[in-house]
């Protein structure tokens, strides 16, 4: 098939190789445009553009779809489908009705269940059992369009970055399967009941409130590693855990209670395995503590 891919992150890299080793022409990669990035603050192509241009395809990067001169030149494209994985920006209908099959988008969820842009972070954070991916038939609006194919996923206790790379590799291979043979897999509308919504995350949510069960505290470190990285505060810095164990223990929620740092939470607590200071990498809690110290009896709040 003429295809153009629509991706962004990490996330959407499987589906455009896998659409090129299915022998699919990808005529155009379109993608979010290159934003600042590290302590230099310099303009960093998204890792959908580094595949499509390691791969030879002509890139596009429009900061907006609305503009008719942009429908205009997608539509010029004379596609038979245009495949969307985490693309970012909105496709208003003359984008949507251009391709000849409409465009199919690769979510990351078991519809209807969490709409929207943070599918897997919600989804650990509400210790979903299982989620997947969903082939959608896409419509104006968000992502409410048909179902054609789904895939399931464990949960588990995988970290957000862990199950993205999964359903990642789960959605290249249903999107390759309904692009095989579309008609073996007709839109099917989502189901009325069952919907809920994942908001984007916010940065504010990632700081670790104590008061909550030790069991929601670890949900909130493996949802939001490995961005934008669940923190406490102290001595004036931002400490990330990225990896921890439960205890049982008792105590004020936010004390630390020895100190090898096992932290009070509203029950049980928690003891951080792998954690991050501002502006370096990860290291096991010990040598954290070895040169910044977090004695019991401290309070984090």
């Amino acid at each position: 098939m003429r295809i153009a891919f629509m991706g962004t992150p990490d996330f959407a890299v499987p589906t455009l190789d896998a659409l090129i080793a299915a022998g699919h022409e990808v005529v155009a990669v379109y993608t979010q445009p290159p934003r600042p990035a590290g302590r230099g603050k310099a303009l960093m192509p998204s890792p959908v553009q580094k595949r499509a241009e390691a791969l030879g395809i002509a890139v596009r990067s429009p900061v907006s779809l609305r503009d008719p001169q942009e429908q205009a030149a997608f539509a010029a494209l004379d596609l038979d489908v245009a495949v969307v994985a985490a693309y970012g920006l909105i496709l208003p209908m003359p984008v949507l009705d251009a391709p000849r099959l409409g465009c199919l988008n690769v979510h990351g969820s078991l519809l209807p269940r969490w709409r929207g842009a943070a599918p897997v972070q919600r989804a650990i954070l509400a210790d979903d059992v299982e989620t997947g991916v969903t082939i959608m038939q896409m419509e104006r609006g968000l992502d409410t369009g048909p179902m054609r194919l789904e895939g399931r996923a464990r949960v588990d206790s995988k970290t957000a970055g862990a199950l993205t790379t999964e359903l990642a590799q789960i959605g290249a291979r249903l999107m390759v399967k309904v692009l095989a043979d579309p008609q073996a897999y007709p839109p099917v509308a989502q189901p009325e009941i069952g919907v809920t919504y994942a908001a984007k995350i916010e940065k504010a949510e990632a700081r670790i409130d104590f008061s909550r069960s030790a069991a929601q505290v670890e949900a909130q470190v493996r949802a939001f590693n490995p961005a934008p990285g669940a923190f406490f505060e102290f001595g004036g810095e931002r400490i990330q855990i990225l990896a921890l164990t439960i205890e049982t223990a008792q105590g004020a929620p936010g004390e630390v209670i020895d100190d090898s740092l096992c932290i009070v939470c509203g029950v049980d607590a928690v003891r951080p395995l792998l954690v991050k200071r501002a502006g370096r990498g990860a290291m096991p809690t010990p040598e954290l503590l070895r040169g910044f110290a977090i004695p019991a009896g401290t309070r984090l709040a």
